[in-house]
């Protein structure tokens, strides 16, 4: 479905590389994780898929098309792109800003109407209660659903997601890191998820790509990278949520 190979991007003439020789393939319906520290590459890489950002090198192709044949702004409407900082238009209702992309896109009003409704309900926003209000009248987390929302409103090829969930509490970010892969599940959705989250990759993901310094050096589900990392970038990162996990159950023991 999404295509990298042999990618690069430098910002200075090629001094120092963001992103350095790069090959991915996602597959259709796939949850791939790009995981790393702040800096490896990881957004830079979502930026590059949907064309924010031109790659210096290589070629990015999604469903068989190379993305530097198609019209940038077109391209970004048929792929979802959530953020963490969600971005909804304050002037804008719910209904409103879910159903942006379809209006641009010149479908009917009817079929806006019922696409705004399906949505919202599966996002966990009752329709009925939350179409007609204002962005500033709702919860973060509510707000992030409707980001969700948004993203999927014109049925996207893919769907691009960077740190989606990292502004949020703890237990709102649990629900809706769920609620996300439940739906993700159900629709059978192909997208690319930044994150730095540990935890939140290995719960999440098919499939997980460990960047660092722009490169890639570990891919592969997370029971795989778990139990036999290719990389010792990768061994760290791994090790991590263990130890955590056992330095709190020290603490429950009162150890």
């Amino acid at each position: 479905m999404i295509t990298l190979d042999g990618v690069c991007k430098s910002f200075d003439d090629g001094a120092t590389f963001a992103v350095q020789r790069l090959s991915l393939h996602v597959e259709q319906g796939e949850l791939l994780v790009l995981l790393g520290a702040s800096g490896c590459g990881k957004t830079t890489t979502l930026k590059l898929i949907n064309r924010l950002i031109e790659p210096s090198d290589g070629r990015i192709e999604i469903g068989g098309e190379d993305v530097r044949s198609l019209d940038p702004i077109r391209l970004r409407r048929r792929i979802g792109y959530i953020f963490q900082g969600i971005g909804l238009f304050p002037h804008m209702t719910i209904a409103q800003n879910v159903g942006i992309v379809p209006r641009l896109l010149g479908w009917k009003k009817t079929d806006i109407d019922s696409r705004i409704d399906e949505l919202l309900s599966l996002v966990g926003l009752p329709p009925e209660e939350f179409r007609d209000r204002q962005p500033r009248a709702l919860s973060g987390g509510q707000q992030q659903r409707v980001g969700v929302a948004r993203a999927l409103a014109a049925r996207p090829r893919a769907l691009l997601m960077d740190e989606p969930f990292g502004a949020l509490d703890p237990i709102t970010r649990d629900e809706l890191q769920g609620d996300f892969k439940r739906l993700h599940d159900e629709m059978g959705l192909t997208a690319v998820m930044v994150t730095h989250d540990m935890t939140e990759a290995l719960l999440m993901a098919d499939r997980i790509a460990v960047m660092q310094d722009g490169r890639l050096v570990g891919l592969g589900t997370p029971h795989e990278l778990i139990t036999n990392p290719p990389h010792e970038y990768v061994k760290t990162l791994m090790t991590m949520p263990k130890r955590q996990a056992d330095e709190v159950e020290a603490i429950a023991q009162g150890s």
